[in-house]
């Protein structure tokens, strides 16, 4: 069984493009490109309904940090810094660092 083909960003730009265009049929497109005309659908829908965002004030968000998830990840790697010590004092008889 084959994998399913995962196509770059800028190709599913360049196709959703060219959709929009109206020049050709999705079957036209689909056959150009090689691709199925679900998918060409599929990518002008994704395309018109993200358009709105790249004129969005300030450009893009930066991400929202989870305060305790920060905390989480910094008790784990206290944890995973102590097994480690532990660890390698545990070698040091037999060669180790």
């Amino acid at each position: 069984m084959s994998k399913r083909k995962q196509h770059a960003p800028e190709f599913k730009a360049k196709v959703a493009l060219e959709a929009l265009k109206g020049e050709e049929t999705a079957a036209e497109l689909a056959s150009r490109f090689g691709v199925h005309p679900t998918m060409i659908h599929q990518w002008k829908r994704a395309l018109l309904e993200g358009a709105s965002g790249v004129f969005e004030r300030g450009g893009r968000r930066k991400p929202e940090i989870d305060e305790e998830q920060v905390k989480e990840l910094h008790a784990k790697i206290g944890e995973l810094a102590v097994a480690n010590s532990f660890l390698e004092r545990k070698l040091k008889p037999w060669g180790g660092k």
